[in-house]
């Protein structure tokens, strides 16, 4: 499920490395003799701190720095200590150590732990200064601040975090000597200015990529608070949440992402929640912990409170008839946050991966369980520490007992292999659906940047043409690959654009809804969650707080979501109108051009698919509708995003549709090899060409069911297909069923690419039948045909009398004409009038056809004949 790829081994970057320098000071050529590395603390620039004791009986503290793969010695102590503790700021001129000094035991006694906290000058190795001996654990923790807002001053600041339950702060004053050497200011005075930040804790947590210090503390119920250092190192509470967790969910303090301890190692059956806090920089949190395991009814209970939701959602999992291990109070889920998803895994039991954005429904998150569920560790849950990072695709784990950190990302090739039906994992008593669901969402929306990935997805779609059961992945490859181009804007579009076509159904499948063996419950946050003591929200904590009350307020407005019932009342008014030229009409088309200047339209001729070629006013006039409706809604429930960045937003969502549909084409265009031939009507389709032919019916019942534009060109082209592949009766049939519609184009391109046999006559008269009538008239004059012709002339021959009853004081004229024939009398005075009236204005054919009295006498003359039987038709 997830792909791994090392980027640190302790053995390979370090060991390899020490045991050459201990063969320089042994003076050896090569040291055989052993090297004991800690890892120690993994600071937020990716720095990796360790400790070693050589061959010398000393012990030495080292920096690995994974930018140049160097190894740099820091500090050696002039004896063998055990470091449990270590942190280096940004300038490398401090070094900060918690020692742990254990005494044996005393008159049956058991030991007592000693920490001797020390600050330590390196640049160069100059002083010490003991900040605290205490008979508790102690972590120390630079912060870290960035370059542009350093002061003139040197100045570093060092938490300094208890056993006991408070965390200090020391502002620490530098100052230059000699040019090079960098010295304490006062040293004797730091503890004495040490501020104190936090009074009581039994969980914290320290994220040094944001610079916050989350923790737990208990005060009549369970709180989390979370302490933000500023670029000036001032800091104030910002935030507390309440969560459901009894009191005595932490006996022990628990450190987490505060450098790994070797020498107090906490006893995992004491430990009986595990507990992390994730965040996004666009403006998501995350607070994930399990609760103890109920042996009883082998249930495992974990929680996931989305702040930027508003709700917490409380998942029960039963663990089925798997026999638990003796110490199954051990067993905890590891949470890992991959961009805004969450895996919660159980190595031999399940794995659940939590979409955080789209949760109100479960088959947005992919579920699976059974002993098949592997997610690609190596080692139990305990033996791996999440490490903090910003980057969006991918994670950093430790393996504590290897010392190596792996990279983690979610594995496409095996979401891939869940869409076909014979590759999902078995699942007892599960349908395959909703797996099937999660897997394309993952795909398209946080994976689908990738073309050659997007490319795979549309073969699958190809491949598997009939609708799922559950649901339509026409529309959901549509919906989703269009969502993922605007989910970055803003956590709120969640709730406002199309994700999926799930939420427009009105009875979902009960396997959409229900997942066998897992429970969720979901509760709303009612409480304030922001400190309104705080100085000033910025940055992540002004969108955080902005998403939270937008949430509430989308919560209770009716149908925030936008649906394409938002269009299809007025575009079915639209059809309806004459298209007369008005402000809206010319409003409408306004959007359409925008969306059109975004679409790729270069180099048409080298497309292989002939779309955009056309005009095609229906698809050109639903096309603006459809950026019209949208714009009005985005600027209705999201104005904080500014009109100029929703019209953006807006058109690129639109054109993006009709890039998709067009992108779908040419990959079956591809996939079966077609080429101009496949375009000419005069020929029967192949097995590949009902194939695309099926296909385009897909994404055309996907795409009307949606009330979404296609690309102009697209009927036209499907109706190619239609008369290349179909039956004649059968193509008049889908004509009747609207279920094709007849373009100009197209009808254009039969009158003249089909030869007037039988069949094709036969074709053409019918397909004249259904014509509206503008389109008609303009048809008549493209196919040469006695009866097209004698229509024209009837047509005009109508048009001139009744222009004539309605003129007054008209006398026909005497003048002989050329090229009448006077033996026909009827003929002759029916010519004679029509060239006559033709003196007296315009011909209102002129710009389709010259169509004059003479065609007019041709015509007659020749339906006479055919009428008395002396000429065949």
């Amino acid at each position: 499920m997830l792909k791994l790829t090392r980027k640190f081994d302790l053995h390979r970057d370090v060991v390899c490395d020490l045991h050459k320098k201990e063969a320089s000071v042994c003076r050896v050529k090569e040291y055989s003799g052993e090297v004991d590395t800690r890892l120690l603390n993994i600071e937020c620039d990716g720095g990796i701190l360790y400790s070693w004791k050589g061959a010398t009986g000393t012990t030495r503290i080292g920096k690995y720095d994974p930018q140049t793969k160097q190894n740099k010695l820091l500090y050696t102590f002039d004896k063998q200590v055990c470091v449990s503790s270590c942190s280096l700021n940004k300038e490398e001129t401090l070094l900060a150590v918690s020692l742990a000094q254990s005494t044996g035991e005393v008159g049956g006694l058991k030991p007592v732990s000693k920490c001797l906290t020390l600050l330590i000058e390196i640049h160069p190795i100059n002083n010490t200064k003991v900040l605290k001996a205490v008979d508790c654990r102690v972590k120390v923790q630079f912060l870290h601040q960035e370059e542009a807002d350093r002061r003139s001053v040197l100045e570093s600041h060092l938490l300094l975090l208890t056993e006991d339950g408070y965390v200090d702060l020391y502002h620490v004053l530098l100052t230059r000597q000699e040019g090079y050497r960098v010295v304490m200011v006062n040293p004797e005075r730091l503890t004495k200015t040490a501020e104190r930040i936090v009074e009581d804790f039994c969980w914290v947590q320290w994220d040094g990529h944001t610079q916050r210090l989350y923790y737990v503390t208990h005060k009549g119920k369970c709180l989390l608070r979370c302490v933000q250092f500023y670029s000036n190192h001032f800091c104030e509470t910002v935030l507390e949440l309440p969560l459901e967790m009894a009191a005595n969910s932490f006996p022990a303090v628990k450190f987490v992402n505060l450098g790994f301890d070797h020498y107090h190692v906490q006893k995992p059956e004491k430990e009986l929640v595990k507990m992390e806090v994730f965040t996004d920089r666009i403006g998501s949190m995350c607070v994930c912990y399990c609760h103890p395991l109920n042996t009883n009814n082998k249930e495992m209970i974990y929680t996931l409170a989305l702040v930027h939701k508003g709700c917490s959602k409380t998942f029960q999992v039963s663990l089925g008839s798997v026999e638990l291990p003796e110490r199954s109070t051990q067993l905890r889920p590891l949470f890992i946050p991959i961009g805004y998803y969450i895996v919660v895994y159980m190595e031999g039991y399940f794995l659940h991966l939590v979409n955080t954005r789209q949760q109100e429904m479960l088959c947005h998150s992919l579920f699976l369980s059974g002993q098949d569920v592997d997610s690609g560790l190596q080692c139990r849950a305990d033996d791996i520490a999440v490490l903090h990072s910003e980057e969006k695709a991918s994670v950093s784990l430790l393996e504590l007992s290897s010392g190596r950190v792996l990279s983690a990302e979610l594995s496409a090739a095996h979401l891939l292999q869940m869409l076909e039906a014979d590759k999902v994992f078995k699942c007892p008593g599960r349908d395959a659906d909703p797996v099937r669901l999660a897997a394309l969402h993952c795909l398209l929306v946080y994976m689908g940047n990738d073309p050659k990935l997007e490319l795979k997805i549309i073969e699958w779609l190809c491949d598997n043409v009939n609708t799922f059961e559950s649901f339509d992945h026409i529309q959901e490859f549509v919906l989703a690959s269009l969502y993922r181009i605007c989910y970055e804007k803003s956590l709120n579009l969640d709730k406002i654009l199309p994700y999926s076509s799930v939420f427009d159904k009105k009875d979902i499948p009960k396997s959409l809804l229900e997942i066998p063996g897992v429970t969720c419950t979901t509760e709303l946050h009612t409480e304030t969650v922001f400190n309104i003591k705080a100085s000033s929200l910025v940055g992540f904590w002004s969108e955080l707080q902005w998403n939270t009350e937008r949430t509430k307020y989308l919560e209770a407005v009716p149908n925030p979501r936008y649906r394409p019932s938002h269009v299809q009342a007025d575009w079915d008014r639209l059809l309806k109108l004459e298209r007369r030229p008005s402000s809206h009409t010319n409003h409408i088309e306004e959007n359409t051009k925008k969306v059109l200047s975004m679409v790729d339209t270069w180099s048409l001729d080298k497309k292989l698919v002939p779309l955009f070629q056309e005009e095609d006013p229906q698809q050109r006039a639903l096309i603006g509708l459809t950026v019209d409706k949208l714009r009005d809604h985005l600027n209705r429930h999201l104005p904080r995003l500014g009109k100029k960045k929703i019209d953006s937003l807006v058109v690129n969502y639109v054109a993006k549709l009709l890039e998709l549909i067009r992108h779908m084409l040419e990959s079956v265009w591809l996939k079966y090899k077609l080429g101009p031939r496949a375009l000419r009507l005069s020929q029967r389709g192949s097995a590949g060409e009902w194939s695309v032919f099926h296909f385009m019916f897909r994404i055309l019942e996907a795409v009307v069911g949606l009330c979404l534009p296609l690309p102009p060109g697209f009927h036209t082209l499907l109706a190619v297909f239609g008369v290349r592949c179909l039956p004649h009766h059968s193509f008049l049939l889908y004509l009747d069923h609207k279920l094709l519609q007849l373009t100009e184009t197209f009808v254009a391109r039969l009158m003249t690419d089909l030869d007037n046999s039988d069949s094709n006559e036969k074709l053409k008269f019918s397909i004249l039948k259904r014509l509206p009538q503008p389109m008609e008239q303009t048809i008549y004059h493209m196919w040469d045909h006695p009866v097209t012709s004698a229509s024209i002339s009837r047509d005009y021959v109508h048009t001139l009398l009744d222009k004539r009853s309605k003129t007054k004081g008209f006398a026909c004229s005497s003048r002989d004409k050329p090229g009448f024939r006077p033996e026909f009398l009827p003929l002759t005075y029916l010519a004679k009038m029509l060239s006559d009236i033709e003196e007296q204005g315009t011909n209102p054919f002129e710009e389709q056809e010259n169509v004059d009295a003479r065609f007019v006498e041709e015509t007659a003359l020749k339906q006479t004949l055919i009428q008395l039987g002396f000429e065949e038709k």
